[in-house]
């Protein structure tokens, strides 16, 4: 690992890891003139303050003070001051400009560690499954958009294919910007492999290598800043929105998913069905048993619900779940099992709040685990064309408020991603619902203004 990264990767050793650091001395040894100490809020949005290294010393041991109400999280002017404790094993130096150090924190107040915190309801729930004796690896597929400054349409007028998807020549006239952000992944030591035209005209992704849960989760949300910086450099916008063109291909954010014990895959079985254990099934037991109810935290936003229910787009294919049920190598379900040993999660959009996602997995799939939760019978169907033919299936929520209802009757999520973090979530999350229902469309004044 070169030293944009620092070289400690378990979760079991970070914590004692983080106490051996001194940013300080980091600070002095690298160059750095800056910290961005950041953490995410319950809607999925990067707070940071910018704090000199001369100062780095008192913020690592005590953290930097916000006021929790002036983000999206459920407090109060009269709440106290919120403190963002840095984790130091999470430093990213910035790539493209490498005076700034980038710190994921852990939240406090008065002392105790915040439960609505994402980061701190995901670590809760990687605590879980090492008590079980598990550890979760995933890696994200992160779509995205590059569109004009004022996000009306893609910002390559040449991009017109009925079916763009891995296009050459599309790919090639976004060359600088794909290769700045390839270049700092690559130099990130995240071990980027291969970058894509996608199936919607003016839509990129870019995969790197799985890791453990948090470590991706943390790369998730750098990425996201990442790719949205470098866009804006070449007078370019990037976005994660799930549906911002309702005639293209949404954005989704797939999850692959596995769980390891004492260094072996435990989801991996040769005498299993699809070379899957039975541990790995249950884990897909668990996401089936409560898909309704996470989709709340994988598909947060109004918008997500037209990636999910859209009807075709222009290139034959919505590429998103409709339904919960699960397959081979097929990508017209919700889980896809595409090889031995893991399965990809294609429910979650670009919206999707990076620690919750994952926090969202490990608390399904453990429950299904404990549980022994049967995932029923796999469907080797083309879901767009007959998936009408299936009974029994669950079909996934119509739209958020139906999502957020399911959640707020799970006793699972609930239970194991703490009510105070479901509680504030559905509070703020009502409040979203009810600011777009109060928004009245052209579309309704133009189809029932005359009835």
């Amino acid at each position: 690992m070169d030293h944009f990264r620092t070289p400690l990767r378990e979760a079991e050793g970070r914590a004692s890891a983080a106490a051996q650091i001194d940013l300080a001395k980091v600070a002095k040894d690298r160059g750095i003139k800056y910290f961005l100490i950041s953490y995410v809020d319950l809607f999925g949005g990067l707070r940071a303050k910018l704090v000199p290294a001369a100062a780095i010393g008192p913020m690592q041991k005590e953290g930097a003070g916000f006021a929790g109400f002036a983000t999206w999280l459920d407090m109060s002017p009269a709440d106290p001051d919120l403190f963002a404790v840095p984790d130091p094993t999470s430093l990213i130096q910035l790539p493209w400009k490498e005076e700034i150090g980038w710190l994921a924190a852990d939240l406090y107040m008065a002392g105790k560690e915040v439960d609505q915190a994402p980061r701190t309801v995901l670590k809760r729930q990687l605590a879980a499954a090492a008590a079980l004796g598990y550890e979760m690896k995933t890696g994200v597929e992160c779509e995205y958009f590059l569109i004009t400054p004022d996000g009306k349409s893609i910002s390559d007028t040449s991009d017109t294919a009925e079916k763009p998807c891995y296009d050459q020549s599309a790919l090639m006239r976004r060359y600088d910007v794909i290769k700045d952000i390839c270049d700092a992944m690559l130099k990130l030591g995240w071990g980027a492999y291969q970058n894509d035209h996608e199936d919607a005209n003016g839509q990129f992704e870019m995969n790197w290598n799985y890791d453990n849960a948090l470590l991706t989760a943390d790369r998730h949300v750098f990425f996201k800043y990442m790719v949205k910086s470098i866009a804006e450099q070449h007078g370019l916008r990037a976005t994660f929105m799930p549906k911002p063109f309702i005639n293209l291909t949404g954005s989704g954010c797939h999850a692959h998913v596995s769980l390891w014990q004492k260094g072996k895959n435990a989801f991996s079985d040769p005498k299993g069905e699809l070379g899957v254990s039975e541990l790995g099934y249950h884990f897909i037991g668990g996401l089936i048993h409560n898909a309704d109810a996470l989709c709340a935290l994988t598909n947060p936003t109004v918008n997500s619900y037209k990636r999910i229910n859209a009807p075709r787009t222009i290139s034959g294919a919505t590429w998103a779940p409709n339904t919960v049920t699960y397959t081979g190598n097929n990508r017209t379900h919700m889980i896809r099992i595409p090889d031995a040993g893991r399965f990809e999660f294609r429910l979650a959009d670009g919206a999707a709040n990076p620690y919750l996602l994952q926090a969202g997995l490990a608390a399904a799939g453990l429950d299904g685990i404990e549980n022994k939760r049967d995932p029923g019978k796999r469907l080797d169907i083309n879901m767009y064309t007959d998936g009408h033919k299936v009974k029994g299936a669950k079909r996934l929520p119509l739209n958020l408020l139906d999502a957020m209802r399911a959640l707020e009757k799970s006793k699972v999520l609930a239970d194991r991603l703490g009510k105070p973090f479901v509680d504030g979530y559905l509070k703020l999350k009502t409040e979203e619902w009810n600011a777009f229902s109060r928004h009245l469309t052209q579309w309704e004044r133009d189809n029932t203004l005359d009835i």
